[in-house]
Formats: C-alpha cells, sequence, structure tokens
C-alpha cells in the first residue's frame, strides 16, 4: 500500500464553492393521487399463468463448484483470523440450528424454513432466484411483464433495514422493469422466497416513463432510527447502470413506521448535488430517545462527499476531503474470474454506540475502492462552520490488507464492526477496542456461493442484537445477466454475540498488539477514543 499510500497524502480534491445553504423542504400528503394505469391490462378473473422468458444469454460465471469450507490458509496469508480456528464446523453448525429454534420461538424465523447449512454462523431467512412483487392481481403482474414495467431479470435487491415484523429491501432501478424500488418482507420467514410487498404502497411507485417526483424513484438504502421512523434516501436517477438520468432531485423522505405514513420530504439542495453525484448511502445519528439533536450523514461515492443533514432546522451541508476518494489501486477487483474496476470514493458508513445524550459519537468510513478505514468526530460533522476548516478532523484507522475492499459495516452496541469483504465472498468484523491491525481483523462468515458480494450490512435494535446481511452478486448482475436457476440472492442473519463468539473480534478474547505498535501507534488509530 506504500504507493496508494502516498496518492492519498498528495491528491486534493478539486476547489468546490460553498454557498450559503438555503432552507428546500417540501411537506407531501401521503395520498398524492397517482395510480398504476392499468387501463389496457386484461378484465378476467381467471388467473392468468405467465411463463417468464428463460433466455437469459450466457450463464456461465460460475463454470465449477468450490467446496464451501473456510480457507484457514487463506485467511492467515492475508491478516484475518478464521473462525475456524476457534470453532469447528459441527460446532459452528450446532450453534446454527440452536439459534434458528430459539428465533422460531420469538416468532423472528420459523423453523421450518430450510437454512443454507454452509454459512455458519448464519442463518438464512431467504433466498431468491429472482424476486417477485405482491401485485394487486394476477391480471396487474401479467400487464406489467408483456409492458416491461417488470423485468424480473433486472430486479436486484441492495439495501436493507429491520424494524419490528419486517424486513424492509431496496430495489434500485439499475435497469428499466423495476416495478416498485421500496418493499418489505416479513421478518418470520415461512417460505424460502417471498413476493415483497411494495413500501408503503403500490401509490408511491411509479413506471420508469413517468416524471412524477411525488413518490419513489430509486431508493439505494435505508436506515431506521430509534424513534420508529424510516429514513429513505431516493437518488432520483434511474438506468444507473447503462445511461444514468437524473430524473428527480435527490431526497430524504421519512416514514412512520407504526402507520406507514409519509411524515416529510427533504430535497436535498442543488448546489450540493454535483454532476455525477449519486447519494446512495446514509446513517442516522439520533442521540436523544426522542430523536431530538437528530442529523443524517450521506455518502456521494461517485463524487466524494458527505452531506450532513440536521433535522431541526432542514439544514444541509457537505464536506469534501482527499479521504473520501478511491484508491486507484484498490479500484481494480476480481470475482470469480470477473474482472472489473470501480472507482466508488466514500461507501461505508459506521456510527459507533450512544454511550450518553451528551457524548459525541465517532463516524467510521471507508471508500468501496480502498482497503482503508477512517473516522472522524461526529462533534465536527454537526458544525456546519467546520465545513472549509476540517483538513485534519478526518483520520486513517488502519488498512485491511489485500483484497480488502469492504462496502457496508455497522457498529453494535459492544464496539463490534461488521464490514463486507467483497473481494472474498467474506463478513469480516473488529473490536473497536482494539487496534486495527493484522492480527485483531477476524471472519465472521466466508462462502464462495452464499456469500458472494455481501452488499449491505445492518444491525437491528433489538435487545439482543442480530445482525443482518444481504449478499446479491451485484458485478455479476452488472456484467450480463443472472442465472435464473440459481438462488443469486440471500438474506441471513446471526446474534451479534454468536457472530463473533471465541474469535479476535469477540470482546471477551483479549488481544496483545505487537510493542512496535504500543510504542509506535503505527496503525493511526488507538482505541483510547472509544
Amino acid at each position: 500500500m506504500a504507493v496508494s499510500h502516498q496518492w492519498f497524502v498528495q491528491w486534493s480534491p478539486p476547489a468546490t464553492l460553498f454557498t450559503e445553504i438555503k432552507q428546500n423542504f417540501g411537506h407531501v400528503e401521503p395520498d398524492y393521487g397517482y395510480k398504476w394505469d392499468y387501463s389496457d391490462a386484461p378484465r378476467t378473473s381467471d388467473p392468468v399463468k405467465v411463463s417468464v422468458d428463460s433466455d437469459y444469454g450466457l450463464r456461465t460465471f460460475y463454470n465449477h463448484r468450490v467446496k464451501h469450507r473456510f480457507r484457514n490458509g487463506y485467511n492467515k496469508k492475508y491478516g484475518y483470523n478464521s473462525p475456524d480456528a476457534t470453532r469447528s464446523e459441527d460446532d459452528a453448525r450446532t450453534r446454527v440450528s440452536g439459534l434458528a429454534l430459539w428465533l422460531a420461538m420469538l416468532g423472528v424465523a420459523r423453523a421450518q424454513v430450510a437454512a443454507d447449512a454452509d454459512t455458519p454462523p448464519f442463518t438464512t431467512l431467504y433466498k431468491w432466484k429472482q424476486v417477485d412483487f405482491e401485485f394487486p392481481t394476477p391480471q396487474h403482474r401479467h400487464h406489467a411483464l408483456v409492458t416491461g414495467k417488470y423485468v424480473p431479470s433486472n430486479v436486484l435487491p441492495l439495501g436493507l433495514e429491520v424494524w419490528g415484523s419486517r424486513v424492509f429491501l431496496t430495489f434500485p432501478r439499475w435497469r428499466p422493469g423495476v416495478p416498485a424500488t421500496l418493499g418489505s418482507v416479513p421478518r418470520a420467514g415461512g417460505v424460502p422466497s417471498p413476493a415483497v410487498k411494495p413500501y408503503p404502497s403500490w401509490e408511491y411507485h411509479r413506471p420508469n416513463n413517468v416524471l412524477n417526483c411525488t413518490g419513489l424513484t430509486s431508493v439505494f438504502r435505508v436506515s431506521a432510527d430509534l424513534c420508529g421512523r424510516l429514513w429513505v434516501l431516493d437518488s432520483g436517477q434511474i438506468d444507473v447502470q447503462d445511461n444514468a438520468k437524473q430524473i428527480c432531485p435527490p431526497s430524504l423522505l421519512v416514514f412512520d413506521l407504526n402507520t406507514d405514513k409519509l411524515l416529510a420530504r427533504y430535497v436535498i439542495p442543488q448546489e450540493y448535488v454535483l454532476q455525477n453525484s449519486l447519494y446512495s448511502a446514509l446513517v442516522v445519528d439520533a442521540r436523544r430517545h426522542d430523536c431530538s439533536d437528530l442529523h443524517v450523514y450521506m455518502a456521494d461515492p461517485w463524487r466524494f462527499g458527505l452531506l450532513v443533514f440536521r433535522q431541526k432546522d432542514m439544514q444541509f451541508w457537505r464536506f469534501t476531503h482527499h479521504l473520501f476518494f478511491p484508491d486507484p489501486i484498490a479500484a481494480n477487483f476480481t470475482l470469480h474470474d470477473l474482472n472489473f474496476r470501480w472507482t466508488d470514493g466514500i461507501f461505508g458508513l459506521a456510527l459507533t454506540e450512544v454511550k450518553d445524550d451528551l457524548s459525541d459519537r465517532i463516524l467510521f468510513f471507508h471508500s468501496l475502492a480502498g482497503h482503508l478505514e477512517f473516522y472522524v468526530s461526529t462533534a465536527a460533522l454537526k458544525k456546519q462552520e467546520m465545513v472549509n476548516n476540517s483538513m485534519n478532523e478526518f483520520n486513517i484507522v488502519g488498512e485491511r490488507g489485500p483484497l480488502g475492499q469492504a462496502s457496508s459495516s455497522a457498529v453494535d452496541r459492544r464496539g463490534v464492526m461488521y464490514f463486507g469483504l467483497v473481494s472474498r465472498d467474506s463478513v469480516g468484523c473488529w473490536d473497536t477496542r482494539k487496534p486495527f491491525q493484522k492480527g485483531a481483523l477476524g471472519i465472521v462468515a466466508q462462502n464462495t456461493e452464499t456469500l458472494i458480494f455481501p452488499n449491505d450490512i445492518k444491525i437491528d435494535q433489538g435487545s439482543n442484537q442480530i445482525l443482518w446481511v444481504i449478499s446479491n452478486r451485484l458485478p455479476m448482475f452488472q456484467a450480463k445477466q443472472l442465472d435464473q436457476d440459481e438462488y443469486n440472492y440471500r438474506l441471513l442473519f446471526v446474534s451479534t454475540e454468536e457472530a463473533v463468539r471465541g474469535t479476535v473480534c469477540d470482546p471477551q478474547v483479549s488481544f496483545t498488539p505487537p510493542q512496535e505498535v504500543i510504542s509506535g501507534h503505527k496503525t493511526g488509530w488507538w482505541p483510547s477514543i472509544l
């Protein structure tokens, strides 16, 4: 990383003018009268049997099967502690079965749903070959298929959130044919591949050719706050993969999860939407249980910015910093013989747990095209006047090492961070109270089929926190059509305690760093800040 580190040091971001921030807020009523146009749909009470075209072109990304076992030597080579080093496969599977039974008793999962047995300690709640939706009638579904409003091969689940009895999933409009960009499935399980219920209703989702900005356009990620509200980051872009079109301004929408009513829409001011900006990740900072003094931090990985929103006065401001940029060395990815180049900058955002109403939190962040982790105090982010005086507020945590590109991340109440290692079919972990260095980074799970591109990671707000992961084979999806005969998308879960039990990421497991780290703090991170 010597070359890339030097690049980080020398590369300065382009000049950005930060003009006076203007309030831009519109309150949207939940019923604005838009309906799907099915005037030409067939009018029959008989169910319509639809045969979806199965000719999806070349579907040979995976020419051979790999035994789904942890590769201890591979993990050790790159400085990650494999879970197999501290627990046997049989022991892990036994605990997975016990956890699944316990969750079934609580109504979180049902014991009769088959899980992927080769992803311990995770249990698979759902898996899909292709995603279907709960259309109003079979005739509506048929009409959507024949008119191109629903193209099953173009629907990819990307973001997730868990609240109450529901799991929320996002479906960005990468390509035409995505009928709903946000939906939910039951948290209780019950069937292997459930149809998705559009959220909050079909009226918020419109065909791609209708330029109506009162609904939802293309949602990448969502986040629930402590007060039962769902914050939805709508990019406003469609056809993102091939020919991105900004048909609506990017916006933050807030829904009441108890009533599913839209509470507010906050339109991101134009001065913070740069050419080719794509706001696609967010994290909500609500320190108080009444959600006062709430802030939202949003990442723009395509134009390398961090946007801050303060709810009490509906103000936005944007930070730019050279640490938000991609690492050109890490922008080269190879995954299952597919080589591609992604130059996404700041991507993963993770907040430390709330200590009390007065203490500020730490925001960890990293670029998707990068091997480094960084941090900043939210005390700096919350001050609008720091926008042009924040160069020294952003700092390096450490390096994940080769093949260390990470997607989303999250930190549990015990201070353990989880992150998707997208180049390694793995979910990684790190106890934030230990140095960020080789030997202190662990692997929760690794699987060459069920964890291909772990895209989003969330930790729910239950008393016994659960780690949730969605894997979706995104690079293969963007390269060609996925094989409709394989399970391409998976939603997995495990308790946070079980996820790291006995590993170096377990807060109960001590770790003694090398003497040179103790004396020199060479990793750039020392956990005394927490």
